[in-house]
């Protein structure tokens, strides 16, 4: 582990530390207020997603909507127009758009097969966008002078890596380069966030066994065809069973770092407010280690 007491995370000069956890917890909230600190570098993983690894699909995407409309396409194909994807760490529609859900594509859907593909493009660009942690913690002080470096991960990073398996290389590369910081949530938390999905339904990255089992078990409850299935109500009701199916998973990351609760993230209101929360986690930890 990076920080192995309390006392070394407040000695050190430099503190890197990786958030994780279901999106809705605290995560990008806190990297906001650390960048806007000033000695915070904030690398966003869906950012790098959906910027440096997922960017020429998501353009050549709209670009095939675009050509089905015939003004937009003399345009396009006398390069009069471009045509690009406006991705800001607060604003990542155009990722989950490009992601996509499965059904009826009268009403948006994608063919399950194109679905697929779209989740195996984004768990690769998930896994290099992690791998690429590191090397932006090293730019961030020597290219930028920030001292201090949080990686804002996505939700789904417990999907593409193996937190049982010891040897896990992206588990391993995050470990040494990070503090690894779970925000977990209670039950309140989770009916909040399942509320919030209902009401607005969004495209998520599940990992695919998980993902195929969930669509199969669906169908044979509800009876429908791949081309007759609703998109919404496919991704509201797998969503719920995505929540349990990553709570140990992210445990067991969390026995690699340490664990805050989404509660005590939200009263957070400042850098060292933040510091003083890591600082009392490892404290906790060294003592249910000894």
């Amino acid at each position: 582990m990076l920080y192995k007491s309390a006392q070394d995370w407040r000695a050190a000069k430099e503190k890197r530390v990786l958030l994780f956890g279901m999106s809705g917890l605290g995560k990008t909230h806190v990297s906001n207020l650390l960048r806007d600190d000033g000695s915070w570098f904030h690398y966003s993983i869906d950012y790098r997603i959906g910027t440096g690894y997922m960017g020429e699909h998501i353009a050549d995407n709209a670009k095939r909507h675009a050509m089905q409309v015939p003004f937009l396409r003399d345009l396009l194909m006398t390069d009069s127009i471009y045509i690009g994807s406006n991705i800001t760490f607060n604003n990542l529609t155009p990722l989950s758009a490009y992601l996509g859900k499965p059904g009826d594509r009268a009403k948006g859907g994608l063919p399950f097969d194109e679905y697929m593909v779209r989740q195996e493009q984004h768990r690769l660009a998930e896994i290099y966008s992690l791998m690429d942690t590191p090397r932006f913690a090293r730019r961030a002080v020597e290219l930028y002078g920030y001292p201090n470096f949080v990686c804002d991960s996505g939700g789904s990073i417990c999907e593409v890596v193996d937190p049982w398996d010891p040897e896990d290389e992206v588990l391993n590369t995050l470990c040494e380069s990070t503090l690894l910081v779970w925000i977990k949530g209670d039950d309140a938390h989770t009916e909040e966030l399942v509320r919030r999905f209902d009401r607005a339904p969004k495209p998520m990255y599940y990992e695919p066994g998980f993902l195929t089992r969930a669509w199969e078990e669906y169908r044979t409850e509800t009876g429908e065809a791949p081309q007759e299935v609703d998109p919404d109500a496919f991704v509201r009701w797998t969503y719920a069973r995505a929540l349990s199916h990553r709570q140990p998973r992210y445990a067991a990351m969390a026995e690699r770092g340490v664990t805050v609760l989404a509660d005590e993230v939200a009263a957070v209101q400042s850098a060292e407010d933040f510091e003083n929360l890591i600082e009392k986690a490892l404290a906790r930890r060294e003592i249910e280690l000894s």
